[in-house]
């Protein structure tokens, strides 16, 4: 056990509980008794747990679903007239949709770290993209709420693409997930032929398909993911319809290359990326129509969000590479102006959350973690800073949100934050230490380009121009002072707290 799992607060005793509680308190039973010594506490805890597991309130089962490389502009209901996603469309009118939600980084691994420990990326020790051969990824002090939930008794699995570190060691059951079926990282992270030039992407192997640490396919054929994926899903939600459960659902598509299967590929008129996301959301219909098949609509929090913006797309893939829409927004993945980190989501809870509601609050991807933990009645970790907060009174429409700042992170680099309705991109004019990451160690030029500098502020207001096209800097700079104190103060202390990295002797 890790010190950081040490101090985690002590459960409350006399809570109910699932199946995997009384197993665990079955197992502790078992090797009281093995060793001829039995505690009270021991059998009176059994005891409880027996009596009153079967009589338990029904705590929410949690279900979410990430889309990769999806553009603000890519839903029907986000105002997309290119891609039909009727079942993201249907999902929103009966659930809450949310103007102003973001991502935590502007591309793949920082993000999903940031998703399942409620950490800033760079606090919680991914600040970069992870490639497979490094011998990085997720530290294993961090807590997710897959392990939270799990000590409260959840099923857990992750199925799609994980991205938080290839060696074992920071893989997704190593993380609190009972169950893994998916790619370890990046569709577009393929065996290395000697006739290329290596990139930072490359690995010295077939690009896996996996079940927990069991390669069952590769090459993967790209084009059943989805489909596969969904099925895998589908017979998680099956098994565990008596227990409380939660799936995280991370696509590997509308990531390049693109690729979609017989049913979906050449469906849409508008091409590979329009098919890949209608597959995506006929991923979704079919998971919701589940739930309610087995009367689970009401004890389900589902939701639909993305990574972070879209990417350009390009030439390397040929027709398996094209890029997104960020829905009027500046700037794409990549960069910290809005359309590389504001994302769609969507969240639905039938007779909890009001059908066809508006979120217009400033929320992200940080805040799932903090909203489970008070939606099952969990505690969080007390020995660590948890950047998100829960939104479970603004779902259930109990209260409204106040107002909190939000900062946009690339990799180390503190670059703009938002308060309410202003948004500064800070003055740089010093570039952070230089990274240990495989994407830099390769190409020192791409350091800089992603780091760039900020010679003067940009201040920008997001309710009058979302696109960030009109400086306001010169008109309000009491804001400018008022933010950027804040901005650096905040940077001051993340930067003191962070987590290092954490590389292994070898991958």
């Amino acid at each position: 056990m890790s010190p950081a799992r040490a101090t985690r607060p002590r459960k409350r005793l006399w809570r109910d509980v699932s199946e995997r509680a009384l197993d665990r308190c079955g197992r502790t039973l078992g090797r009281a008794v093995r060793s001829a010594f039995v505690p009270l506490a021991v059998i009176l805890a059994c005891s409880h747990f027996a009596s009153s597991a079967t009589g338990a309130e029904e705590r929410p089962n949690f279900v979410v679903i990430f889309a990769d490389d999806l553009g603000y502009g890519d839903l029907g209901v986000y105002g997309s007239e290119r891609i039909r996603t009727p079942h993201l469309d249907k999902m929103a009118a009966e659930g809450m949709r949310f103007t102003d939600f973001y991502a935590a980084a502007p591309f793949c691994s920082p993000s999903r770290a940031a998703i399942l420990t409620g950490r800033y990326p760079v606090r919680a020790g991914v600040p970069y993209v992870l490639f497979p051969t490094e011998s990085t990824g997720l530290p294993q002090a961090e807590i997710t709420v897959a392990e939270l939930l799990s000590e409260a008794g959840y099923a857990t699995a992750a199925i799609g693409k994980w991205h938080l570190g290839w060696p074992k060691p920071f893989r997704a059951h190593r993380h609190g997930f009972d169950f893994f079926f998916g790619l370890p990282y990046s569709n577009d992270m393929l065996k290395w032929e000697p006739v290329e030039i290596r990139r930072a992407q490359h690995a010295f192997w077939e690009l896996p398909l996996m079940e927990d640490d069991t390669v069952v396919e590769a090459p993967v054929n790209q084009h059943t993911l989805t489909k596969r994926y969904t099925e895998r899903a589908v017979s998680f939600i099956r098994e565990n319809r008596d227990r409380p459960f939660f799936l995280y659902f991370p696509h590997t598509f509308p990531h390049n290359p693109q690729y979609a299967s017989e049913e979906f590929e050449g469906r849409s008129p508008h091409g590979l990326y329009s098919d890949t996301v209608e597959e995506v959301d006929w991923s979704v219909g079919v998971l919701l129509d589940t739930l309610g098949e087995l009367g689970l609509d009401e004890q389900t929090l589902v939701v639909f969000t993305s990574d972070n913006g879209p990417t350009r797309g390009g030439t390397r893939w040929g027709k398996r590479s094209s890029g997104g829409t960020a829905g009027g927004l500046r700037g794409r993945k990549g960069n910290t102006y809005e359309g590389g980190m504001r994302v769609p989501a969507i969240f639905r809870w039938q007779g909890k959350i009001g059908a066809g509601t508006l979120a217009r609050d400033a929320t992200s991807i940080l805040d799932l973690m903090p909203t489970f933990a008070e939606l099952s009645g969990e505690e969080m970790p007390r020995d660590r800073v948890i950047d998100g907060r829960s939104i479970a009174d603004l779902l259930l429409g109990k209260a409204e949100l106040a107002e909190a700042p939000f900062f946009y992170y690339f990799g180390v680099q503190l670059q703009a934050v938002r308060v309410g309705r202003w948004k500064l991109h800070i003055r740089r004019t010093e570039l952070p230490p230089h990274s240990a990451s495989l994407w830099y160690l390769q190409n020192d030029d791409l350091f800089t380009r992603h780091h760039r500098l900020q010679p003067e502020p940009e201040l920008y207001d997001l309710d009058a121009d979302r696109g960030e096209t009109q400086n306001a800097a010169a008109d309000h700079p009491d804001v400018v002072e008022r933010l950027d104190t804040l901005a650096r103060q905040f940077d001051h202390d993340l930067q003191r707290d962070k987590r290092p990295q954490v590389f292994l002797d070898s991958p």
